[in-house]
């Protein structure tokens, strides 16, 4: 399916682009969120007209992650937990609980922007995560999993 961008897309293209994707991928993330419109010449048009404005838009919420960003420059969270033998978690570490221990520090993060890449964490010890605050936006914090 050929769609048009509405904003950058990670992996797939920038503002105003004619991409053609997987019409699963398209039907259930791109169109829903708004981040994309079917690519037929109505929908040329009018992003054509509202260009300036989605250009505007998208520096602002760039400028927002930005900051955001910046707030997490040398950022640590220390969560404890209940652990057993040898220091493995009942349970796990996920992205609820960063984005909670983040939270109550005072800087908001949605949980979908916590990355973690080698999945939850079930054994005490000191991990890098990643925010995914924007497309062009990522920043590394520390993450400390002590035990109770």
């Amino acid at each position: 399916m050929n769609v048009i961008l509405m904003e950058r897309v990670t992996n797939l293209g920038d503002l105003g682009e004619e991409v053609v994707v997987k019409n699963g991928h398209a039907r259930n993330f791109l169109l829903p969120q708004g981040k994309a419109v079917r690519a037929t010449e109505e929908n040329r048009e009018v992003f054509e007209a509202k260009r300036s404005e989605l250009e505007a838009s998208a520096v602002e919420r760039l400028s927002e992650a930005e900051q955001r960003a910046h707030r997490l420059e040398d950022c640590s969270v220390t969560i404890v937990a209940r652990t057993g033998e040898e220091g493995k978690l009942y349970g796990s570490v996920g992205t609820a609980e960063i984005a909670q221990a983040l939270s109550d520090m005072g800087i908001e993060v949605r949980k979908s922007e916590v990355i973690m890449s080698e999945g939850a964490i079930r054994i005490t010890g000191e991990y890098e995560v990643d925010i995914h605050l924007h497309a062009d936006v990522t920043r590394s914090i520390n993450v400390a999993v002590v035990a109770e």
